[in-house]
């Protein structure tokens, strides 16, 4: 069996990103990935504008200025933000202005209103400053041509806010990976359909479908395939024309009716991985048809999840084109319980992270630790690892933790 980590690189290794492309509305880009850098033909700001509400002057008029020795200057314009200022500023003379005021030819710095008093058509100014002092000058964020945002970013908001800015409406993305979902097994049923004594109600599908949504692709869910060998063939060899990527739980065991790495290699598969030393996780198919990638899951929903968040969530990023995808987060903590495991494989118990005073705390989800018990996995955020080797982590001992 290879290692987690092994594993972990070989699909990362694998993975080719997308490089096909389209063109989202600025309201559909959320979490997309730039197919292109992004350039404006705009400054940022787009001109010299007020950072403060005051008075925008002449810095050589108030350099001097104290409480002691406050200098009067007349107040020829109110330049509120939005308005296009009239007048330029001229020696001895002001105008008052608001925070994203455009500040008017003549004047180089602004005096904020604290510092000053209003008399009638004039304003006391009680305090020197520095040239250019709350001025925010065009350009100074971002000026025209430069790459404001390069391909490959994920867009969140953030970036939505720097889109709209910029008036850029219509987006080049990278295309949301498509990836194929099959379940198999005859003792599968959906969920619509009465419950028969040994029968088991497919949630894998819906599993892997909110997955493949949450991290940005789009599923394809092809249904319960039989557990036949002609049936499934037919199955991944349609799932392999329409999508990027196929991922089957069940049938990569050791079983008379698991049948996936035989039609794999039928197909012309390549397969790179067979088992990994994980648990729960540990009958894991990974294999090649070309660019394309299929990953044989086993079918137990927590073994399912568990596979998805250490192994394919950061092997979605690239393939989706992000180049800030990264491998798994890990963090060490505490945990607040006994953790056990045989030490014979990278063991992983789900439950609940805290932060707690600059650290992080691990409580290991109530109920049985089962890789079928699906219904304790409900709210986790957390997995706690046990390495291989390590038959016992104590209570307040560290341990490290993947956050999910």
């Amino acid at each position: 069996m290879l290692t987690v980590t092994e594993v972990e690189k070989i699909i990362l290794d694998l993975v080719k990103p997308l490089q096909e492309k389209e063109v989202v509305t600025l309201h559909q880009v959320t979490h997309r990935i730039l197919g292109e850098n992004i350039t404006s033909g705009l400054d940022f700001p787009y001109w010299d504008n007020s950072a403060m509400d005051g008075y925008a002057v002449k810095y050589k008029d108030v350099s001097m200025a104290s409480k002691k020795n406050p200098v009067s200057l007349k107040i020829v314009e109110e330049i509120p933000a939005g308005y296009c200022p009239q007048k330029k500023i001229q020696e001895g003379e002001t105008a008052r202005i608001f925070t994203g005021g455009m500040l008017p030819d003549g004047a180089d710095t602004i005096i904020i209103q604290e510092n000053t008093q209003r008399q009638g058509e004039n304003v006391l100014i009680f305090s020197s400053t520095i040239l250019q002092d709350f001025v925010r000058q065009k350009g100074s964020f971002y000026q025209a041509g430069d790459v404001l945002l390069s391909a490959g970013m994920k867009i969140n908001p953030p970036e939505i806010a720097i889109l709209a800015t910029a008036q850029c409406l219509n987006i080049p993305v990278v295309r949301s990976p498509i990836i194929a979902i099959l379940s198999t097994g005859d003792e599968l049923i959906t969920p619509d359909k009465p419950l028969q004594k040994g029968q088991i109600i497919d949630s894998n599908q819906y599993l892997l479908a909110s997955f493949i949504q949450q991290n940005g692709g789009i599923p394809l869910p092809l249904g319960i395939i039989p557990d036949d060998e002609t049936a499934l063939e037919n199955a991944i060899s349609q799932a392999l024309e329409k999508a990027d990527w196929v991922i089957s739980t069940g049938g990569v065991s050791v079983g008379e009716y698991d049948y996936v790495d035989k039609v794999l290699t039928k197909l012309g598969g390549d397969i790179r991985v067979k088992k990994v030393a994980m648990k729960p996780g540990k009958p894991l198919t990974v294999a090649t048809f070309g660019d394309k990638l299929y990953f044989g899951i086993p079918g137990n929903p927590v073994s399912t999840m568990v596979t998805c968040w250490r192994l394919l969530k950061s092997a979605m990023e690239k393939l989706s084109g992000n180049i800030n995808y990264s491998p798994c987060s890990i963090v060490r903590g505490i945990t607040h319980n006994h953790l056990r495991s045989d030490g014979n494989r990278e063991t992983y118990l789900w439950g609940n992270v805290n932060l707690i005073g600059g650290y992080y705390h691990f409580t290991i989800a109530q109920g049985s630790h089962s890789s079928g018990n699906l219904v304790n996995l409900k709210g986790v955020n957390a997995l706690g690892i046990i390495p291989i080797g390590t038959n016992l982590i104590e209570i307040g001992d560290d341990v490290q933790i993947l956050l999910v």
